[in-house]
């Protein structure tokens, strides 16, 4: 046990401190969540500290200010040293819980156990594109080699927890479903209506494989050739394939109708200027511009997969397609062009199912209860051997 934790153990009053270990601090749905969370949770109780295996982006602003990013800048492949940067940081720390999120970050684990941080908690968010539902069989190894060492599990989608008590062998019981929250004051729909006239077809996400913006980009271009009337394109962030994604564009002469906004502070105001959400993920956890969107009053046209269909009532607040279907997403998108009052009767039904199911408040309370009670606050027993 180290000093920090014996001054704990013996009634000294201090913030829980807690290291939260990602593989890049950039914007995405999971660093929002975790943003939203430590934003959440009472400064006076709770210390943070962000570790980012490689490095972070601007996105790292919209942390509090006395929030630390540490980046370790680790190169890809196996690396032993970086376990050891991490071991020491949390070894001087004093953490009291440790937080690591998906595959990439699971072997931070094995630190947190030699360190002694008395709370481990492993959260699994969704897929990679290199393994897109799970079935890759050196991962698979890879998440049961580490099961002894995680004290907790966290899952975002039903579809998540089924799949850790069916192919990793994790009871039940040691895992917790913990489902994203969306800050309903700061995302809310647009005063006077959805913009109907240019319609705009708006996205917020990551510009990587994973998420196929290619798909996106093709279903413009099948909207626009069959439209009188020049829809828009509008997607926020960036990422590797921003450049593939443009060349296709301007190789249709449909760049004049984009607008590639890069990485922004204000999305609420961003996707305020949406007529309807589109996402067309080859893969997802449960994603938290998705419900950005719903609580903008957006319907949203999104694929099956992941956890998607938790969110996204088909025929009722939008839209489930197939993957890579550009046909599909078009189709849906015309009709929902063609049809003004079913637009916004999905897009109020969408906020409202986020208002009763998906507050943020009620997500940073379970994560509080989680951190408390596996850290041995309240007198209460720890969640997991």
């Amino acid at each position: 046990m180290t000093d920090g934790q014996h001054s704990a153990a013996a009634g000294v009053a201090r913030p829980l401190r807690i290291a939260h270990l990602v593989y890049r601090f950039d914007c995405g749905g999971l660093q929002n969540g975790m943003v939203n969370i430590i934003r959440g949770l009472p400064a006076h109780l709770f210390e943070h500290t962000v570790i980012s295996l490689t490095d972070s982006t601007e996105f790292r602003r919209r942390l509090p200010d006395n929030v630390p990013v540490v980046e370790l800048h680790k190169p890809p492949g196996n690396n032993p040293a970086y376990l050891y940067r991490i071991w020491k940081m949390l070894r001087t720390g004093h953490f009291d819980v440790f937080h690591t999120r998906n595959l990439p970050c699971l072997e931070g684990q094995l630190a947190g156990f030699l360190a002694g941080v008395p709370a481990r908690v492993h959260g699994e968010h969704g897929w990679d594109v290199s393994d897109l539902h799970g079935t890759a069989r050196h991962y698979r190894l890879l998440r049961k080699a580490f099961r002894p060492l995680v004290g907790r599990y966290v899952v975002v989608s039903g579809q998540l927890q089924d799949y850790l008590d069916r192919e990793i062998g994790i009871d039940p019981a040691r895992v917790s479903r913990i489902c994203n929250g969306v800050d309903a004051t700061r995302f809310r729909p647009r005063q006077g209506g959805l913009p109907l006239e240019p319609f705009v077809v708006g996205s917020v996400g990551r510009l990587e494989e994973v998420k196929d913006y290619e798909t996106l980009a093709r279903a413009f271009a099948l909207l626009a050739a069959e439209s009188p009337v020049a829809p828009r394109l509008h997607l926020v962030g960036d990422g590797s394939r921003r450049e593939a994604i443009s060349a296709y564009l301007r190789g249709r002469g449909l760049l004049p109708l984009v607008e590639l906004a890069g990485e922004r502070a204000d999305v609420p105001e961003q996707m305020q200027r949406f007529s309807v959400f589109v996402l067309p993920s080859r893969a997802e956890g449960i994603s938290n511009t998705i419900l950005e969107a719903m609580a903008s009053g957006l319907p949203v046209i999104a694929t099956a997969v992941g956890g998607n269909a938790e969110l996204v009532a088909d025929g009722r607040t939008g839209f489930l397609v197939p993957p890579g279907d550009a046909a599909a997403i078009c189709e849906r998108l015309a009709h929902y062009r063609a049809n003004p009052q079913l637009l916004a009767r999905h897009g109020q039904a969408a906020r409202e199912r986020v208002l009763g199911e998906f507050s943020l408040e009620g997500m940073v309370a379970r994560y509080r209860e989680l951190y408390e009670r596996m850290a041995g606050q309240r007198g209460a027993a720890p969640l997991a051997a």
